[in-house]
């Protein structure tokens, strides 16, 4: 069977991704196939998680092997296949690809149909991703302000107001730092 996913993010609204893979494919074919039609580096502890209709998250496949305890059920990517867990198109699942930040893509199975796909395939791809890890978008916000460009949404828009008058008076403050008309208050 090849299961057709839609992929989105509550982060922006134009981005989407449609990847068909093979049912007895292994979650880690399927992280893969994400990594490579967002362009992310492969370099952080991911995890899918199955969800329910509200996308609440409920059985958690890892990236890599965290049990601590021998007698619970763990799933993990590299030996756990899409068919095991996957099996009703509108299946709702969550891509959580910065853990730290708690920053997900969100995926639902849109297709099942007949057939075999020897590797995941991109079928569709609308919109930039999210950035990998916000410090990367930080830095580039950051850069973009020092060059005086126009950092667009959710970039900072500082102007020159932002910092105050750029003229320094000593006399205007006393030796501890307060302005002395202030300081009669106290």
């Amino acid at each position: 069977m090849v299961y057709q996913f839609r992929i989105f993010s509550d982060e922006i609204d134009l981005f989407e991704r449609i990847i068909e893979i093979d049912s007895d494919a292994l979650f880690s074919d399927f992280h893969q196939a994400i990594l490579d039609s967002v362009k992310y580096k492969n370099d952080d502890v991911t995890s899918f998680f199955l969800c329910d209709d509200r996308w609440e998250k409920e059985l958690e496949i890892t990236l890599l092997e965290m049990a601590l305890n021998p007698e619970e059920d763990t799933w993990v990517m590299d030996k756990t296949r899409l068919s095991e867990l996957v099996e009703d198109e509108g299946q709702r699942l969550q891509y959580m690809f910065d853990s730290i930040n708690e920053r997900a893509l969100y995926i639902e199975l849109e297709e099942i149909r007949s057939g075999h796909l020897a590797k995941a395939k991109c079928v569709d791809a609308s919109g930039e991703a999210p950035v990998q890890h916000i410090e990367e978008d930080f830095d580039k916000t950051i850069q973009a302000i020092l060059k005086g460009e126009q950092t667009g949404a959710g970039g900072f828009d500082l102007d020159g107001d932002f910092y105050g008058d750029s003229e320094y008076d000593q006399d205007e403050f006393d030796l501890q730092g307060f302005n002395d008309d202030f300081s009669d208050d106290f």
